[in-house]
């Protein structure tokens, strides 16, 4: 893909590694997963919402090279045609923050979703930066190889498959939006609409929504799941209630008849692990991985201090709407949910210089909320 002209200067960056040893594809791919295999250069305390400067980085990187890319994958009303993870590895609770353990290994997956994304991660392993900053906490970059098989959308629906049940593994925190509010259970509709709404926008082969996820309701038997309920503070602004664990699926011997519809179905299981599951896959939450995986347990002290978090994000979210509301005020969620916000991660040590980048706004007016949220609780 050419530099686009009026991309702004930027520094020249070390490679992490040879040329000979970058994984590479065709320019055709459409799909592929990559895994990040980052060093902590020093022990280090990492912010509990670090995937939102995770999430920044990847579109920094964008930016440098394809700046009408980066504003689409930022602004974009369609499916975001990327996922990331969450760093995968020993994080320790230290007070409200967690701490990266100097020389340990973290590992973070990037997934494409389109050709363009496909072709701009091509070009970032020709010229990868050394280093991953995220405040302070820097991680070295070891090395890059493929997750998930570089593909098309095509040749997803091509592979072959036999008709068998299927094992899905939730290894982040997994939620779905419904009627206002979240789903933290994976229902086959739920699932399928979710993985079919990124089939439909980035497959140039949409399937009618309706008729599929009628099938769907009608046709797929969970077979057997672990699954355990979690909240999290995610994406820049409020908190979810998700789940993680793993699940069977399969069709009943009626479904069978329907060809059309039974190789979308395994078409869509093996989509998963790319796109992930749910929302908020760009900030680390539903993380999909094929087959039955036992529990990351180096991932729970993340969790328990993101449920912290997330838990005094709702609470003083619940205090705040409800302020609002006996004052007739308008925009009340919105504004309850900012204010809850920024005061909890203020709370949590966060300086509001870095809330103010994290949410894209102004300092001055992160400064005035904290001030207006802290004389509202003392109305309680």
């Amino acid at each position: 893909m050419p530099r686009a002209a009026t991309a702004p200067k930027r520094k020249p960056r070390a490679k992490s590694a040879p040329k000979d040893s970058v994984p590479t594809w065709a320019d055709d791919t459409q799909l592929v997963g990559l895994v990040f295999d980052l060093e902590a250069t020093a022990t280090a305390s990492l912010y509990s919402q670090y995937t939102i400067g995770l999430h920044a980085w990847f579109l920094d990187q964008v930016r440098q090279v394809d700046p009408d890319l980066s504003a689409y994958l930022h602004d974009g009303e369609s499916e975001k045609a990327f996922s990331i993870s969450a760093l995968e590895g020993q994080l320790l609770p230290s007070g409200k923050q967690l701490k990266l353990v100097a020389n340990q290994i973290y590992r973070w997956h990037i997934n494409a979703l389109s050709q363009r994304v496909a072709l701009f991660l091509k070009q970032l392993l020709t010229n990868l930066p050394k280093v991953i900053d995220l405040k302070g906490a820097s991680l070295l970059v070891k090395q890059v190889s493929i997750a998930h098989a570089p593909t098309t959308y095509a040749q997803l629906l091509r592979s072959p498959t036999q008709p068998s049940v299927v094992d899905l593994s939730f290894v982040s925190p997994t939620s779905f939006r419904r009627k206002g509010h979240h789903f933290p259970l994976p229902v086959p509709e739920n699932l399928f609409h979710s993985y079919l709404r990124r089939w439909n926008d980035f497959s140039q082969m949409p399937v009618k929504q309706e008729a599929f996820l009628e099938w769907i309701d009608e046709s797929v038997i969970i077979h057997q799941h672990h699954l355990e309920s979690t909240k999290v503070a995610a994406g820049k602004q409020g908190s979810v209630t998700g789940f993680t664990g793993a699940i069977s699926l399969g069709l009943s011997r009626a479904a069978l008849g329907n060809m059309e519809f039974t190789q979308l179905f395994y078409t869509l299981l093996k989509l998963a692990p790319y796109c992930g599951t749910g929302h908020k896959t760009t900030f680390g939450l539903g993380q999909t991985r094929s087959g039955w995986l036992e529990e990351q347990k180096a991932a729970v002290a993340e969790h328990l201090l993101n449920n912290v978090l997330a838990e005094r994000i709702e609470e003083l979210t619940n205090i705040f709407t409800a302020q609002r509301k006996r004052k007739g005020g308008n925009r009340t969620d919105r504004i309850a949910v900012t204010w809850a916000t920024i005061l909890a991660r203020r709370e949590h040590g966060e300086t509001l210089a870095a809330i103010a980048q994290d949410l894209e706004m102004k300092p001055e007016t992160v400064k005035t909320y904290v001030k207006l949220a802290r004389k509202a609780l003392k109305q309680v």
